[in-house]
């Protein structure tokens, strides 16, 4: 899983990336600092992970895990060139989902690109060229295609589906409000456009803005207007903060410092776990003496799909999912408890895995 995170120059991605993966980028008040996209993995943060590993004395411990780009800043006319904006662009399309960071603080000693504060702008700024990027994009895809259609009737469908996105484009709006079906939605994922991309609107803070989750700040509420339209989570952050989070050494200093500050999580968390709501993710669960791990999956994935993310082999082979929910495990205790009232499901092919299901597969080759 890849997220992109974008932004006008100087808005804070660095610093959140830098407090995400503790990966050291570069950070200073000029634009284009960033040139290469800065790479780091993040794990999910998810305590039933460790509760398991606890109980299970596990000599191995794997979280799922997030990678992030920490993409350069782009401005106007990145679609031209403007910039580094075919770079920037480029960079982007490798991504699953794109993580939006909005300049929703007053700091007369950080630069803005555009000279003052307005986040709504700058959102309008990056999706308008996404949408010019896309429009070049599927305008010399659908003169390939259209002549194909003309001997290929299989192609008239896809044709037809360029179109619908070419007069959306064309309004100015983005992709992503087109209701596709699920044919539609996986012919589009070859061509990457950016405008399909789900996002993740960040609004960088003030520290003073943290304790009430920007509840008081104006520029937060316009983009939470914004966000409704287009079904967007909506995460509230400051950069500063989450620096200076991620530079404490222990666990216990970090809950203290949060407590301090009145939060229950770090902003980083919540990024984390609103990108797993939007890419429509959830994690099942492995455990035992060896190892416990969490593994990533679509929500929705059949039993037999999901045997496949440990093993080929087991897939193949799959006879049935042996399966009890999280809750229902620390509930009694222990696994002995569990199959002593009932509690462990024998599952098939079809099942349809939920979030937290402790798993043990049984397959034969």
């Amino acid at each position: 899983m890849k997220l992109g995170i974008v932004g006008l120059p100087n808005v804070g991605k660095s610093t959140l990336f830098n407090a995400i993966t503790k990966a050291g980028a570069e950070i200073a008040n000029y634009p284009f600092c960033t040139i290469d996209p800065n790479v780091g993995l993040v794990n999910v943060p998810d305590y039933r992970v460790d509760y398991l590993a606890k109980m299970h004395n596990s000599k191995k411990i794997v979280p799922a895990a997030i990678e992030f780009y920490d993409i350069a800043g782009l401005v106007k006319g990145a679609s031209k060139g403007e910039g580094l904006g075919n770079k920037f662009l480029s960079n982007i399309r490798e991504t699953d989902a794109i993580v939006e960071v909005l300049r929703c603080f007053n700091d007369p000693n950080v630069t803005h690109v555009d000279g003052n504060i307005d986040p709504l702008r700058d959102i309008e700024t990056i999706n308008f060229e996404l949408i010019l990027s896309d429009l070049e994009l599927v305008e010399k895809v659908l003169v390939k295609r259209e002549k194909v259609a003309k001997s290929d009737k299989s192609a008239r469908s896809e044709v037809e589906l360029l179109k619908r996105i070419k007069e959306v484009l064309e309004e100015g709006k983005s992709a992503r409000v087109l209701n596709l079906h699920d044919e539609e939605k996986a012919l589009l994922k070859t061509y990457q456009l950016l405008s399909t991309k789900p996002i993740i609107y960040v609004c960088n803070v003030d520290e003073s803005d943290v304790a009430n989750n920007g509840d008081d700040n104006e520029f937060v509420q316009k983009v939470r207007e914004f966000a409704k339209e287009e079904n967007a989570q909506v995460s509230v952050v400051s950069a500063k903060i989450e620096q200076e989070i991620s530079e404490l050494e222990s666990d216990e200093e970090k809950k203290e410092f949060l407590e301090m500050i009145g939060l229950s999580e770090s902003g980083c968390d919540q990024v984390i776990k609103d990108s797993y709501k939007t890419l429509n993710l959830i994690s099942f669960l492995t455990t035992g003496e060896d190892e416990t791990r969490a593994w990533t999956i679509t929500n929705g994935t059949k039993a037999v799909d999901a045997a496949g993310k440990i093993h080929t082999d087991i897939q193949r082979g799959f006879i049935k999912a042996e399966i009890v929910s999280f809750d229902t495990l620390k509930e009694y205790g222990n696994m002995a408890k569990v199959k002593e009232h009932g509690q462990l499901r024998m599952e098939g092919k079809d099942y349809v895995m939920k979030d937290g299901d402790i798993t043990n597969f049984k397959f034969n080759v």
